[in-house]
């Protein structure tokens, strides 16, 4: 599968590494290809949240308008045509984007708790799958802590990692999660997002262990916030996985 990378041409100042911040409305973009040669483009936002665009289609993942200095504006987005929100935490439900983002035909899948936060949504549980498209097919997956003393900030059951698959593109997104056993029943991922900030989520050992079990071909660490990730690269060097490091601090 041709993975392709595509920078904005407003984006001058990024570096290789991908350790500058952009600037104005611009995001780094990320483009692949789908099974039968369409274009996918995945726009890093901020921390947990992205925006996916497929075929005229939208789809906004945990949108938040404001991460620390990082403000994202929605209003100058397209509509999404799905919402998908793995949790309550702030750094995932943000009912001001989600209200900016929604067109009377959205769309918003999420877990019970935020359903019962917002009044309104497609309620997925751990191992729920639903077809919501001809071309978007959707897995809920597990998401909790595993480490004694942190159990408590995503215990197991509640939240949310979905699985999308786009035209046969199957992209993880892992949610607030440490390298839990349940991994290892993932399959054919081609992009993963793995989070990477101890204690809420993993540890880059962590991170570089999910994803050797999952081998994803293009891995996202994200939701990093000030954790050093100069090391994950070199980790999977013989795995064969592009890492991409993006401004999901």
């Amino acid at each position: 599968m041709k993975n392709t990378l595509i920078l904005l041409p407003l984006v001058i100042s990024i570096v290789a590494c991908g350790q500058q911040r952009p600037t104005g409305d611009t995001y780094e973009t990320d483009t692949f290809t789908t099974a039968s040669g369409k274009t996918l483009k995945i726009h890093a936002l901020t921390h947990a949240s992205m925006r996916i665009e497929y075929d005229g289609k939208e789809i906004e993942i945990d949108p938040v308008s404001k991460m620390g200095d990082r403000v994202i504006g929605y209003a100058a987005f397209p509509k999404a045509d799905y919402i998908f929100v793995t949790h309550e935490h702030f750094d995932h439900l943000d009912t001001a984007a989600i209200a900016t983002l929604t067109k009377p035909e959205t769309r918003l899948i999420t877990n019970q708790r935020c359903f019962d936060m917002l009044g309104y949504g497609t309620v997925m549980a751990n191992g729920d799958q639903k077809v919501l498209d001809e071309w978007l097919h959707v897995e809920a997956v597990p998401a909790y802590n595993t480490t004694e003393g942190h159990l408590q900030f995503h215990p197991k059951g509640r939240d949310n990692g979905f699985v999308l698959t786009i035209d046969g593109l199957r992209i993880y997104l892992a949610g607030d999660t440490e390298d839990i056993p349940e991994m290892a029943d993932l399959k054919d991922i081609d992009i993963a997002f793995l989070p990477c900030n101890q204690p809420y989520t993993m540890t880059t050992e962590q991170l570089v262990r999910a994803a050797k079990t999952l081998q994803p071909k293009t891995l996202f660490p994200y939701h990093y916030g000030q954790t050093d990730l100069s090391g994950i690269a070199e980790a999977l060097k013989a795995d064969g996985i592009d890492v991409r490091i993006r401004h999901y601090e």
